[in-house]
């Protein structure tokens, strides 16, 4: 099938890779003429694991290709996705001003029919304020469809490429049918597609974002909990995960979640709720709850420095919201950096991905190490921030060689208690 995808950012350069891969005919556009060029080239302008090896292969085999021109793409594609940013607006919303232009613009040059497909993740109502940009200049027929993506950063390439499900929101026979066309080579495993109307749809991506951040957010405030009461959020986690109702996963408490997903959507569906007189009272305690958590380790931090953070050497282990991905939006790492600098800190940092985007927005103001061990040359203590894979078994002894002090405030509970203190170290996690 041909396809266009407007917007080559997270969403619509996995998107198109991923479509090409099962051998449609995709080109990607994007205004970014630099961008653009480079794509051409072969560079991936971003870090997602394996997407490297699927784009390389796709331009290669001619199935992927890259344009600046919006008419190019309509004229190529007969399924147009739109993969346009839609970034927090200063009340909350999303704001809606890329996608609708774009569709201004499209009607403005459709010359046949073409479904266009609303992959951003966009508020209740969106497909009909985008058919109705369209329709202003349309001179032919064209359906608009939800379809909402589920892809964790990380995992972008399998979630594609092996989906749980597929959510179509259509209220079109004839678009359905190209969806289901387009989609079935994801699902031969007998995962479904879920046809709903478009109203539906857009709600179910808010929905399951806001789920999932409220289950993340509930377990920090256990894990705050036991700390008062003495209990281990550890073993509350295992006793709560057990129960197939409840499920094990994202039952991991820490400092907070951040990226490009949980909070934008989270206050976009709160604000949402307010446009339609609706109280969501569960995303009100949500967004404060993460907000607080993002900074809980700093009273233990001052607290262990008697108030007194002026000239401590502060090493940073994890910088990115999330291990895999060099996305640092709401990064609680960047949080914490603020608040240590204010107290008068200096911070040296290591990420494996990340740190060139905190070079661009920090500068100078904190040191970065080539490796994790170089963080902690005269380091007063460690904080660690991102669960990395490569933090996970570190050397205790060359640690303890090159710390001033050995004391490590974990927000991602990576150890084991006793077996960090055996090994000499002061461990202050989260909840135990």
């Amino acid at each position: 099938m041909k396809i266009a995808v407007i917007g080559t950012g997270y969403v619509g350069l996995v998107t198109g890779t991923c479509l090409a891969e099962t051998g449609n005919d995709v080109l990607c556009i994007d205004i970014d003429e630099n961008k653009v060029e480079k794509m051409q080239q072969g560079v991936v302008p971003i870090y997602e694991p394996h997407l490297d090896v699927l784009f390389d292969r796709n331009i290669k085999a001619g199935r992927l290709k890259f344009s600046t021109s919006l008419e190019e793409g309509l004229e190529h594609g007969d399924i147009i996705f739109l993969a346009l940013p839609t970034p927090e607006d200063e009340d909350g919303s999303a704001d809606l001003k890329y996608i609708l232009g774009v569709s201004d613009d499209i009607g403005k040059i459709i010359t046949d029919y073409k479904v266009i497909v609303d992959k951003s993740t966009v508020p209740v109502g969106t497909s009909d304020r985008v058919k109705e940009a369209i329709a202003k200049n349309a001179t032919v027929d064209f359906d608009v469809v939800s379809n909402p993506e589920f892809l964790r950063e990380g995992f972008a390439v399998d979630d594609f490429l092996k989906p749980e499900r597929i959510v179509i929101g259509s209220s079109s026979e004839k678009a359905t049918k190209l969806m289901e066309k387009l989609y079935k080579p994801y699902v031969r495993s007998g995962n479904p597609i879920i046809v709903m109307d478009e109203k539906s749809a857009e709600l179910t991506k808010y929905a399951s974002n806001s789920f999932l951040a409220a289950k993340i957010t509930f377990m920090n405030e256990i894990a705050n909990f036991c700390e008062k009461v003495g209990a281990d959020v550890d073993k509350v986690r295992i006793g709560m995960g057990t129960d197939s109702r409840i499920g094990k996963r994202f039952l991991f408490p820490g400092i907070g979640y951040g990226g490009s997903c949980f909070p934008k959507d989270v206050k976009a569906l709160h604000k949402s709720g307010k446009d339609n007189n609706y109280n969501f009272k569960i995303l009100d305690a949500v967004i404060n709850v993460n907000a607080r958590q993002k900074l809980a380790l700093i009273p233990k931090i001052e607290n262990h420095f008697d108030n007194n953070l002026k000239g401590k050497r502060i090493a940073v282990w994890g910088l990115a919201f999330k291990p895999e991905t060099d996305d640092i939006r709401e990064a609680p790492a960047l949080y914490m950096i603020d608040n240590l600098l204010e107290s008068g800190a200096i911070i040296t940092a290591f990420d494996p991905e990340a740190m060139p985007n905190v070079k661009r927005k920090l500068g100078d103001k904190i040191e970065f190490s080539n490796n994790m061990y170089d963080t902690l040359q005269k380091a007063d203590a460690l904080v660690i921030s991102t669960e990395w894979s490569i933090f996970r078994t570190p050397n205790f002894d060359k640690m303890k060689q090159l710390m001033n002090s050995c004391v490590i405030f974990d927000g991602r509970n990576l150890y084991d208690v006793k077996d960090v203190e055996n090994e000499g170290f002061k461990y202050i996690s989260i909840g135990r």
